[in-house]
């Protein structure tokens, strides 16, 4: 099989998963549900807190930056942080564990009024599990982007999207749709208009 064939099939199987979400009628509901929770409470003071591993915090990322920046449209700025801060990540998982260092980001910031979306594409993540308790236990509400079963992380969201896919590159994808699609949701929570 030629290299271009190979390339071919990643771009099918990239398809195939995204049409899977795109035929998830309870997915693209779920969007408008957490996109209204949290323009509500992003009006009375909340930001997004966001986590994940590796690539799925290159994707916790783009997605702050999308709400602190812009998307489609120009307006004022929602609130909204990634753990990805090479001083925290060092000196916490140096003092406390490689497991502690999302937990104790979350404990630091993390208000009642606030969101924590977090991304795993095994949902077995220890780090990312600690986090969503520490979330749990400071009153936070607790978006999940999983992948394969869910993993640990399954039943521990107010709102959860397992996505379809068998490896991390297309479970990643999948999320930064998600996400791309939460980001423009907010911007209409909040009334802003194209």
């Amino acid at each position: 099989m030629s290299d271009a064939a190979r390339v071919l099939e990643e771009f099918e199987e990239a398809a195939r998963v995204t049409g899977r979400l795109a035929s998830d009628t309870e997915a693209a509901a779920r969007v408008s549900r957490v996109a209204g929770g949290i323009a509500e409470r992003a009006r009375r003071g909340g930001k997004v807190l966001a986590v994940g591993n590796g690539g799925s915090c290159a994707d916790a990322v783009h997605f702050c930056e999308e709400l602190t920046g812009r998307y489609r449209m120009d307006r004022p700025p929602i609130g909204a942080a990634a753990c990805s801060d090479a001083g925290h990540i060092t000196c916490t998982g140096n003092d406390y564990g490689f497991d502690q260092i999302f937990a104790r980001w979350v404990e630091g910031l993390g208000r009642p009024e606030d969101t924590l979306v977090a991304l795993s594409t095994s949902g077995n993540s220890a780090n990312v599990v600690h986090a969503v308790r520490a979330a749990r236990d400071h009153g936070m509400t607790v978006v999940l982007l999983l992948g394969k079963d869910g993993g640990a992380l399954a039943e521990l969201g107010d709102e959860t999207w397992i996505v379809p896919g068998d490896t991390a590159d297309r479970i990643q994808e999948l999320h930064m749709l998600i996400l791309h699609s939460l980001v423009g949701a907010i911007e209409r929570a909040m009334g802003h208009t194209a």
